[in-house]
């Protein structure tokens, strides 16, 4: 073998030293400097240099990972927003309480707020005019309260006393109306059975006195916190409006002053048309009992009137049964008569007075009312069981005022009246 075939073989692309040395080669020999390389023309770019294979090869493979910027903000983001939640129910959980006092409270502003604007109207500053409405309030509630305590002793006392003679006189009247056998000793056994088991409830709930007594201090605190309440809220009414106002734009102070004109027209009317309901009702039960000569009178009138006008849905029934039960322990046929004019007055009070009453006050349908009371009930108790109708009504008035109402273009009454009739089944048949 000869020393040319052991030499490489020529490339037919001359390499990139040998193509950089003759621009100066070449400038040499012609005794100049050498000249630069020709830069790319305008509007053109150099072509990059492509990787080969063997490029690949001789460089590990590398995957960059590049984080978003927004996605720790979000991270971020999202947990405030679920410590945020948590914190709040947290919080509402611990102040539910306070929470009623306030929400009870702004109510009872609102009920009585009326009549503390009446008298500031006639020259009255709102401080002595609130002071007046809530003694007025505080006082009659105080004196339906002795009132009703005086009922309970007295009628404890002479249930006691003539105990054996009522239940004689009730087993004489039973067995000679519904022609039984009922015998006196065996009522009186099983009435000795019942105040034994009587007995014993109250002396086992008479070691809880640490508990009885701990829950009356918190009924108690609780009402004087929306006595509290609820005179500020009355006496400040105006400046507490124009403080909540003045953090909203103008077109948001608007419609929240017209929502709380709304809440206060009717809150002030439901509680104002309750009271002359329960004013006539507590007037004609009593002169109805004084006519039928059953006991205290007074007192049981005055519970009819006020437990069936602010007691919703069961206050009636709760109102007619105590009269009832008076009576029984006197003359049964007083107890049937007391019933029969309670039912016959309910109707009167039903169609005629209470629809004259409340026509420009509270304007409700009794389904939605008796709604409205199941769902406060369920919501928040006793509590949201009384504040359920005025509330319904502030909202539902409120919603009448942003929503129009439009004429109905063919009545149901025209389309019920003359329904359209199908012709029969042999004539269809036959024009097929």
């Amino acid at each position: 073998m000869s020393e040319n075939d052991n030499r490489p073989p020529a490339s037919s692309e001359p390499e990139s030293g040998d193509a950089d040395r003759e621009p100066a080669a070449t400038a040499r020999a012609s005794g100049g400097e050498p000249s630069a390389p020709a830069e790319p023309s305008e509007g053109r770019r150099p072509r990059p240099r492509q990787r080969s294979a063997d490029d690949d090869d001789d460089e590990p493979h590398r995957i960059s990972v590049s984080i978003p910027p927004w996605l720790p903000r979000a991270y971020l983001l999202a947990a405030a927003t679920v410590a945020g939640i948590v914190v709040t129910f947290w919080a509402l959980t611990k102040l539910q309480s306070l929470l009623t006092v306030l929400v009870v409270s702004l109510f009872l502003a609102f009920a009585i707020e009326p009549a503390v604007n009446w008298l500031a109207a006639r020259g009255w500053k709102r401080g002595p005019a609130t002071g007046l409405v809530f003694l007025s309030v505080v006082g009659v509630l105080v004196g339906f309260g002795w009132t009703m305590g005086e009922l309970v002793v007295d009628q404890v006392t002479t249930l006691v006393k003539n105990a054996p003679h009522s239940a004689e006189d009730l087993v004489t009247w039973i067995n000679s109306t519904f022609h039984t056998e009922l015998s006196v000793t065996d009522v009186t056994a099983r009435t000795s059975e019942w105040s034994s088991k009587l007995d014993s409830w109250l002396v086992g709930r008479a070691g809880d006195v640490w508990g009885v007594g701990t829950t009356a201090i918190g009924v108690l605190f609780q009402a004087l916190g929306v006595l509290l309440f609820t005179y500020y809220f009355a006496a400040d009414g105006p400046r507490f409006r124009n403080a909540v106002c003045s953090v909203l734009p103008p077109k948001r102070q608007e419609h929240v002053l017209r929502a709380w004109d709304i809440a206060v027209e009717k809150t002030g009317g439901y509680l104002y048309s309750r009271a002359l309901l329960a004013f006539f009702s507590t007037l004609a039960h009593y002169v109805a009992m004084r006519v039928i000569g059953i006991p205290s009178a007074f007192a049981l009138a005055l519970w009819v009137g006020v437990v069936s006008q602010f007691i919703p849905t069961v206050g009636t029934y709760l109102a007619g049964a105590l009269p009832v039960i008076v009576a029984l322990t006197g003359d049964p046929r007083d107890a049937l008569w007391i019933l029969l004019f309670i039912v016959i007055y309910q109707q009167f009070e039903n169609y005629v007075l209470q629809p004259r009453i409340t026509a420009t006050t509270l304007d409700m349908h009794p389904a939605v009312a008796f709604g409205a009371v199941l769902a406060g009930a369920a919501l928040f108790g006793a509590t949201g069981a009384l504040l359920a109708i005025p509330v319904t009504a502030t909202a539902q008035a409120f919603i009448g005022a942003y929503i129009r109402r439009y004429e109905v273009t063919a009545p149901v009454d025209s389309l019920v009246s003359h329904p359209t009739r199908r012709k029969p089944l042999r004539e269809r048949l036959r024009r097929s």
